[in-house]
């Protein structure tokens, strides 16, 4: 049964170097159920990442099984497009060779060592399959997965979760891509979530911002306006951030120094009060009448 349909995975491996053997969720291309089988600390080569593209269901495929499939599995380098390490193969899949991939996809030290790589601790890496033909029966048609397909948003690949932010930026800021240079998409994906950090930054309140926070924000900004965003919107908002940022400090410097200037007639009014509260005591003594019947009363 020939199929021939492409699926682009793209998948986020979270804590990358602290990880050892472990699988994706399952997703579905070509009506077959697939996962990635990851070894952050190589498998059959010490000192490498190794990665495999595997038949998830294996165990209930009739037997006489096979699928094959055409497929590239990248690790992606957000900072420089020519770093990313790529890799392309094909294989029958069948029961006594259910998984596929390469054992030496890049060396560990690479991937440490060159910016891009490991962002955060996070690893990401990008599968593009071609499932050619399958004998035997299909799976499914379609499953929900961690691993998520992108949307297209004017020429950037997004997260579905993130379709209708990227679209506002569009629809209120018709240039904002106008001069953009970066054509990798993965790159254009890198630079959008860029831009959605910085802006969900700027739309916290100042009490949550340091002035580390902002000075970092303009160097994001300047990144982001260096790759051709046009962001002058953005800059107006940092600003305004800022203004509000030194309004904030100016006001609790204000209030540091009003409660300063508080604490000696505070110091006064409680003195007061124990005095007050003394003198009350000694008024109700001197009205309390006196006992005819008082031992002391001759």
């Amino acid at each position: 049964m020939e199929v021939k349909v492409d699926m682009t995975i793209t998948w986020v491996i979270k804590n990358f170097s602290s990880l050892q053997s472990f699988y994706s969720d399952n997703f579905v291309a070509g009506g077959c159920k697939w996962r990635l089988w990851a070894f952050p600390k190589g498998n059959k080569s010490a000192h490498h990442f190794s990665l495999y593209l595997d038949v998830s269901d294996k165990e209930s495929l009739p037997i006489g099984w096979r699928r094959h499939a055409k497929f590239s599995l990248t690790v992606v380098n957000k900072y420089t497009e020519k770093l990313s390490r790529l890799r392309e193969t094909q294989h029958w899949f069948e029961h006594k060779a259910p998984s596929w991939g390469f054992s030496e996809l890049i060396c560990l030290t690479e991937l440490n060592a060159k910016e891009g790589f490991l962002v955060n601790g996070d690893l990401t890496v990008v599968a593009k399959i071609e499932v050619l033909e399958v004998v035997g029966k299909l799976d499914v048609s379609e499953e929900s997965s961690s691993i998520m397909e992108t949307v297209d948003v004017n020429g950037f690949q997004v997260l579905p979760s993130q379709v209708e932010c990227v679209k506002r930026f569009f629809d209120r800021h018709l240039a904002i891509a106008s001069k953009f240079r970066p054509k990798n998409p993965y790159l254009k994906t890198a630079y959008m979530n860029f831009l959605l950090n910085l802006t969900q930054t700027l739309s916290q309140s100042p009490q949550e911002l340091s002035n580390d926070d902002l000075s970092d924000a303009g160097a994001s900004l300047a990144y982001l306006r260096e790759a051709g965003f046009e962001l002058d919107w953005l800059e107006k908002k940092l600003d305004e951030v800022k203004e509000k940022k030194k309004k904030e400090e100016a006001c609790l410097a204000r209030l540091r120094n009003m409660d300063e200037e508080l604490q000696p007639f505070k110091k006064k009014c409680l003195d007061l009060e124990a005095q007050i509260d003394k003198e009350k005591k000694e008024l109700l003594a001197a009205r309390a009448p006196l006992s005819l019947y008082d031992d002391n009363v001759v």
